[in-house]
């Protein structure tokens, strides 16, 4: 009797100890909004996370700006048509292909910028990336809160001539995580003379 009593107890333990553990490895992702909430579940997945196993193993998630909708900026866009293209220098000897694809002019902090806008001419031949542009940038936060090397925004050839550019949605290249990874040299032209507090910070490896 005494012994089936000692199971009864221990079993409810055992499955308590169980769905903890569960409970724990599904963890909500962490983030204040969609893009903090998609790459920070990216960066967990193994499959996917540019991260090196030490730095997943304790990863939460990314640190961020706050999210700021002043950083969210309507772009004039004109297209440069007679552009050649040219290889980008990247973190490695590799030299892929790139075509400066037009301009973006915009005020922030009631100041004018200039942002060049690129083609990678490899990847606009695989399916899904067809209309893919990519924008990289360095700020005056970079090498303080946010990585040294610039960092990168998505973005897709509008229709018109107009573009939103969110700098909440600027994330770091996959070196500052890992130099495993060979990543595009942002082009001394897209320096913006700003801190754009927004976005992905620099990352605190362990």
């Amino acid at each position: 009797m005494k012994l089936m009593l000692k199971k009864t107890y221990i079993l409810p333990i055992i499955i308590l100890g169980v769905l903890m553990s569960c409970a724990q490895e599904k963890r909500p992702v962490r983030g204040e909004t969609e893009f903090q909430r998609k790459i920070n579940a990216e960066y967990k997945d193994v499959t996917t996370s540019p991260l090196k196993k030490q730095d997943r193993k304790h990863f939460e998630g990314l640190d961020f700006f706050r999210f700021d909708s002043t950083y969210i900026v309507k772009a004039h866009f004109k297209r440069t048509p007679e552009e050649q293209p040219f290889e980008m220098k990247t973190t490695t000897d590799r030299l892929p292909l790139y075509l400066k694809y037009g301009e973006l002019t915009f005020r922030l902090k009631e100041q004018e910028f200039r942002l060049n806008i690129y083609q990678n001419q490899n990847l606009m031949h695989e399916e899904g990336y067809e209309d893919y542009l990519f924008l990289p940038f360095l700020d005056e936060t970079n090498g303080l809160d946010s990585y040294g090397g610039g960092r990168y925004i998505d973005a897709r050839i509008p229709k018109g001539n107009t573009m939103l550019i969110d700098f909440n949605s600027a994330y770091n290249p996959y070196c500052a995580y890992n130099d495993k990874y060979s990543c595009p040299i942002v082009p001394r032209e897209n320096y913006l003379k700003l801190r754009i507090e927004a976005g992905v910070k620099a990352f605190k490896k362990h």
